[in-house]
């Protein structure tokens, strides 16, 4: 019995994850949860899993679980402190699910405490994937990839050597803006950004993936995660969503992992490693998809790919700055408060202005890496409302 504890558990990556572990009884039990302000429906898990310990956002939101579940309620906590309890709990995986910044902290402790990780919070490694993967090293513990085409990329590097890899092939859908001209992409509303062709994400991944800031945050990923220099990680897109990723060898030859789309499918990946689990999903019919396309990213229609190759060629914190610089102009754009085309401009401002600072970016601890995501933050804030001075 694998015991596991997730971290954004009402989510999507977590409510799927419990779905996965639901379907499969006799193999999962769930130690600990950790939710936002969604508390009617962690309420809702914590009646089906019986989690030993929960975290919730905060204290208004623990007096309200603690009301709604009554005699049956665990130990429940709140904010940072309930995020590392759920992260180093008595479990043998983490799955960490959390969206955005926060879950750096938290995956941190959990590795620190000898936890092996199932990291769907692809903006950990983007923070912080030198000071991740030094962690990894000294405490031995696995990190596996759930985003599907980071873990399409761990299935074809399965039993294979470092040294005969000679790039890795991210795919990507295009978002819904695939077709779009420039002048209408500059004019999407939120609704049409939120609309995306193939997958069910949050809203936050969902804009990322329209404007291709999502794959960019998943080159920085790949290459922390993988130990594959920049240069060796490309993206193509594949509107169709069927080859989640590629392993192009040395030999020349190239492994891709195939699938309909579903995250479950990653998540059981993850979860049952090395094992497979039998999913009950909709199969894939290559007959019936008739043909697969692939087309070269346009990176003037959208920037912020290139952005992210940007960030890896400058400081080692540079990732971080141009995560934080995104989480708030996506938070802007879906708070109706600036335009679409805004989002690449005012993240490449901010990545500039903290790239022509010249100051030492190394990241040699936590503090280092929060410290360049809250100069980021502030100077983005600043940016948006027409101010100057991010010094």
């Amino acid at each position: 019995m694998k015991r596991l504890s997730v971290l954004g558990s009402t989510g999507s990556v977590g409510e799927q994850t419990l779905a996965v572990a639901a379907a499969h009884p006799d193999r999962y039990a769930v130690a600990a949860l950790a939710a936002g302000r969604r508390i009617a429906k962690l309420a809702e898990q914590v009646r089906a899993f019986r989690p030993a310990v929960v975290s919730v956002a905060d204290g208004l939101g623990a007096d309200e679980l603690r009301e709604r579940l009554g005699g049956d309620a665990p130990e429940i906590l709140h904010g940072d402190a309930g995020l590392e309890a759920v992260a180093t709990a008595d479990a043998d995986l983490v799955v960490a699910a959390l969206v955005g910044a926060i879950g750096l902290a938290p995956t941190l402790a959990a590795i620190r405490a000898g936890r092996d990780v199932a990291l769907a919070n692809k903006e950990v490694m983007v923070m912080a994937g030198a000071l991740v993967r030094r962690e990894v090293a000294a405490r031995g513990t696995t990190l596996l990839p759930v985003d599907s085409e980071h873990s399409a990329i761990f299935q074809a590097l399965a039993g294979e050597s470092q040294g005969a890899v000679a790039k890795l092939i991210l795919t990507a859908s295009g978002g819904p803006f695939r077709t779009w001209s420039a002048e209408r992409i500059a004019k999407a509303t939120v609704e049409e950004a939120l609309n995306h062709p193939n997958w069910d994400m949050g809203p936050k991944i969902t804009i990322d993936s329209a404007s291709l800031m999502n794959k960019g945050l998943e080159v920085i990923e790949a290459r922390w995660l993988f130990d594959v220099p920049p240069e060796r990680v490309e993206v193509v897109v594949h509107p169709q969503s069927i080859i989640h990723s590629l392993v192009e060898f040395r030999d020349t030859s190239v492994m891709a992992q195939l699938g309909l789309p579903d995250m479950r499918v990653p998540i059981a990946v993850a979860l049952a490693h090395p094992e497979r689990l039998p999913l009950d999903v909709p199969r894939l019919d290559l007959a019936a998809i008739g043909r697969l396309d692939f087309e070269t990213p346009d990176t003037k229609r959208f920037p912020c790919l290139q952005l992210a190759y940007d960030a890896l060629g400058a400081h080692e914190a540079a990732p971080a700055v141009l995560n934080a610089a995104n989480e708030v102009t996506v938070a802007a754009f879906l708070d109706g408060g600036m335009s679409f085309d805004r989002i690449a401009g005012v993240n490449a401002d901010v990545l500039d202005r903290f790239t022509a600072r010249g100051t030492d970016a190394a990241l040699r601890d936590l503090d280092d890496v929060m410290e360049a995501d809250a100069w980021a933050r502030a100077c983005a804030r600043e940016r948006l409302s027409a101010e100057r001075g991010c010094a």
